[in-house]
């Protein structure tokens, strides 16, 4: 596996290419290189060698300004930020410790990660649940000590910008937070920092990898808008004062700061985050920072398991520094009902708000989006598939009257989907249409696999063979099942040889 290639799709921009001291490449690659990274503004990324560097509220790491160093580098870290910042400094003389990497500082975003903290899912498990539940197949997957992280990554950076309240950031952290809900089935952390540290990139740790699989920023935005549809959750959410409710006079408050046997264990969030909800409360309401560090002092000596001083006061800094309107609804539902008696009866409100950025509902708008018929073409195919296979036999006319779809539409649709298949056999009258997922057909493919001990039967690598060769076209199949089929055909060939040394 070629790492530069992995980082080069990465880190399309944002890093200088060479070190602009020691660096170890001939003057001519330098030369053309400078003059190229001229066109792009340059930030750092941030990297430590290993995870314990992050305890004690302080990271102790690197800042790294060139693809270079990431590269000479890469074998002997643990963890990076693969988004880019502006800037970052060390926080002490003998340049150890490292900050700058907050969200306010992020210059671009490159990629969507997420944190899977278990292994008790295959990796075969995960890329059927992104294409089946989520926006798609990831660009890579990495395992970890403890499970896999799951690269997404955009074929050009967003750059953010303050404008707007940082709006670019809000709408990108929405998006994130969209993918690790839609992935909840293999146990994606949702609660995990959108653009912060994950691990780096290796021959060793990489388990699976498609660099021509990346996506745009348009059909992010589209999917996930289509997701916040479904539960009629806008984008954008504005608080306003008027009639406001005191979130410290509700009774799932009330609740909340009277349970003390709250303790944090790894992936479930505990009395950290609970803490941390308490003081952005305390912020959201106005309160003076000395009456919320009171407050939470308070609170913290009434745990079972109270958080150290230190901890505390760095807790109050992080709630107090601007970056948080507010607590977050959903971590308040999940810490009422993890830690609270009875926690999950509790009506959580924040008072009134006031809302914008709905889209208009499908019936009515004029013409569907292109997704949503995509969407309702693979519902349909997935109910009337065949138990014997992967496809559905229909006419191009059949499919549209039972989806509701005009044939030109479909026509297009299929020109730009990453998911429907489409094959035909035989030849005039004699000719059959067949209609299927990528979804379907790797499941299929995988099914045949695990049930027949010498893999699969020869006639059905010739029909696989020749759905390839005939989808060579669709976006949407990719080397996964390209190596799939190759990996068939060498144990179809060795299979004789195999009989033979076992008869000898």
């Amino acid at each position: 596996m070629n790492l530069v290639e992995v980082f080069d799709t990465l880190l399309p921009k944002g890093l200088l290419t060479y070190k602009k001291i020691g660096s170890k490449s001939n003057l001519p690659k330098r030369v053309a290189a400078e003059k190229k990274d001229k066109q792009n503004r340059h930030g750092v990324l941030f990297a430590v060698r290993e995870k314990a560097h992050f305890a004690n509220g302080q990271v102790k790491g690197y800042i790294l300004t060139s693809k270079e160093s990431l590269l000479e580098e890469a074998g002997a870290l643990s963890h990076f930020t693969p988004n880019v910042y502006r800037y970052g400094t060390y926080s002490d003389e003998g340049r150890h410790f490292i900050r700058g990497f907050s969200e306010d500082n992020l210059q671009q975003i490159n990629t969507f990660v997420v944190d899977i903290d278990t292994k008790k899912h295959t990796v075969n498990d995960l890329l059927l649940a992104c294409l089946d539940e989520s926006v798609g197949l990831p660009t890579w997957i990495i395992e970890s000590n403890r499970g896999y992280q799951l690269y997404f990554v955009l074929d050009t950076p967003l750059f953010i910008s303050n404008k707007e309240n940082f709006r670019g950031l809000k709408v990108a952290k929405r998006i994130s937070d969209n993918i690790k809900r839609s992935l909840k089935c293999i146990d994606a952390d949702i609660y995990c920092n959108d653009f912060g540290f994950f691990r780096v990139p290796t021959n060793d740790n990489i388990k699976y990898i498609d660099l021509a699989n990346t996506y745009t920023m348009h059909e992010l935005i589209q999917w996930s808008m289509r997701r916040d549809d479904d539960i009629q959750r806008p984008l954008f959410v504005i608080p306003t004062k008027k009639n406001a409710q005191d979130l410290t006079r509700t009774d799932w408050f009330e609740a909340l700061i009277h349970t003390t046997n709250i303790k944090g264990m790894p992936g479930v969030i505990g009395r950290n985050n609970t803490l941390f909800t308490i003081a952005l409360i305390g912020y959201s309401e106005g309160w003076e920072k000395e009456h919320t560090e009171n407050f939470l002092d308070e609170f913290n000596t009434r745990l079972d398991f109270p958080m150290s001083t230190a901890d505390l006061k760095s807790t109050l800094i992080s709630a107090y520094s601007g970056k948080y309107s507010g607590p977050s609804k959903e971590y308040v539902k999940t810490l009422l009902t993890l830690h609270v008696p009875n926690g999950k009866d509790f009506t959580v409100s924040f008072g009134n708000r006031a809302w914008y950025k709905f889209k208009k509902k499908r019936v009515d708008r004029v013409r569907s989006h292109y997704e949503e018929w995509e969407q309702d073409i693979i519902a349909y195919i997935t109910a009337e598939k065949e138990i014997s296979g992967p496809f559905i036999w229909r006419t191009q006319k059949e499919l549209c009257e039972a989806v509701g779809i005009a044939q030109s539409s479909l026509n297009e649709l299929l020109k730009r989907s990453k998911q429907l298949i489409k094959t035909v056999t035989g030849k005039g009258r004699g000719a059959k249409t067949g209609w299927t997922t990528v979804t379907l057909f790797l499941q299929h493919v995988m099914h045949e696999l695990k049930v027949s001990k010498s893999l699969y039967r020869e006639a059905v690598i010739v029909m696989i063979e020749k759905t390839v060769g005939e989808l060579d076209q669709v976006a949407g199949f990719t080397k996964l099942q390209k190596k799939l089929v190759k990996l068939l055909r060498r144990d179809t060939q060795q299979k004789p040889h195999e009989q033979e040394n076992r008869s000898g």
